[in-house]
């Protein structure tokens, strides 16, 4: 089920060159930013790495069964199987298990709303835009505002949930004699769907409504399951399994390790894992964390060039023919200045955190771009006198 409305916005030339120009502010802002974001990221990195590189020269690995005062505050490495000393409970699917972590899921059937815009320039330098929204019913988890909706008649959502949605973890999980904290039972093991069976469904729980079990999830209220704020009710549950880590011992319990850099070290990998292939994880984890920051911050200062230099696009759509070009242009300088000027606050940070390796980058890339210009001039057809 959906329904289908347009709606058509107009935008004059002068208005528009009124949000060009304070874009320009935002755009200023997202460089600053971005500027910022990619500088902080190479020292993050940096320390990471040194953080990581002194964890593997410090690391102990030693055996789960017993706790050994000799090895109080440092890193070291264990590996076993993780035991639950707690029973989780669910009174309202009338379960009670052994497991790490138990989450109810609850979503109810409501009106979403989607929306996809097109926007043609006039000849002048205005703009219509075309925006079609879409409503169609779907599950979800979170609570979705209908008075929100441009057409909000007809699509009213239920004001609440029924009931919520709801995780209970372990408390106390034990590796041989050490107890795991808070902060690592919540990453032990993975969710897998539990199926419910008509032993889950408890009368009463739901009011005068009974609950159905279609394909091991619950469903409450009407009796097609095609309503605004019927709900269905669905179970995971994380299951304790082997587990090694690496974190400072605190007693019988762990600590992040603090190296000399100021970096910690408390790493956790479901599966019996060396030490050095855990770091070696780690390694490969800030890599990706620090090409992802590279990117989100180039992509930033894209945007931003884009803002700044948009009022040029929107001088030039009187003749929308000619702001297209310009408006190409724009992107392309854009593109070109966030790059070059992203490489540059690279290397600067590279310079400032690793002096050594980054004035050797500027080396040889200076020297790179003296070679070029050298083997240009000299590749270049000499002039030749010649006499009558």
């Amino acid at each position: 089920m959906s329904d289908t409305f347009s709606h058509v916005t107009s935008k004059s030339w002068f208005s528009r060159m009124g949000s060009a120009f304070g874009g320009i502010i935002t755009g200023i802002i997202l460089i600053i930013v971005a500027s910022i974001l990619l500088f902080w990221n190479e020292g993050r990195a940096v320390k990471r790495d040194k953080t990581l590189n002194e964890g593997i020269g410090l690391v102990l690995s030693v055996k789960p069964e017993t706790v050994t005062p000799a090895n109080e505050g440092k890193l070291i490495h264990i590996s076993g199987k993780a035991i639950v000393n707690d029973t989780l409970k669910d009174d309202l699917l009338n379960i009670s298990t052994n497991a790490v972590r138990l989450e109810r899921k609850v979503e109810m059937l409501q009106w979403a709303e989607k929306s996809k815009s097109k926007t043609r320039e006039k000849l002048g330098g205005g703009t219509e835009t075309v925006t079609t929204y879409r409503y169609e019913l779907a599950w979800s988890d979170k609570k979705v505002d209908s008075a929100k909706f441009r057409h909000p008649s007809g699509h009213e959502n239920t004001l609440s949930f029924p009931v919520s949605s709801k995780t209970v973890t372990a408390q106390n999980v034990t590796i041989g004699a050490f107890s795991l904290n808070s902060s690592q039972i919540a990453r032990i093991g993975s969710l897998k769907n539990q199926p419910l069976t008509n032993n889950n469904i408890v009368n009463g729980k739901f009011g005068d409504k009974h609950p159905v079990i279609i394909n091991g999830v619950m469903y409450v209220g009407s009796q097609t399951r095609d309503k605004v704020g019927d709900v269905r009710i669905s179970l995971q549950i994380a299951q304790p399994g082997n587990v090694s880590i690496v974190a400072r011992q605190i007693e019988k319990s762990f600590r992040p390790y603090k190296t000399t850099v100021g970096g910690t070290i408390s790493l956790l990998q479901n599966d019996i894992v060396p030490a050095d292939e855990m770091f070696q994880t780690a390694v490969d984890a800030n890599t990706t964390l620090t090409w992802v920051l590279r990117v989100a911050g180039f992509v930033m200062m894209l945007i931003g060039f884009k803002m700044t230099l948009r009022v040029l696009a929107v001088t030039a759509s009187v003749i929308p023919i000619l702001g297209s070009i310009v408006g190409g242009a724009s992107t392309i300088v854009s593109f070109l200045l966030a790059l070059i000027i992203s490489f540059f606050i690279i290397a600067i940070a590279w310079v400032f955190y690793r002096p050594l390796v980054g004035f050797a980058i500027l080396a040889v890339a200076i020297l790179a771009a003296v070679a070029l210009v050298w083997r240009g001039k000299n590749s270049a057809p000499k002039a030749q006198l010649t006499t009558d």
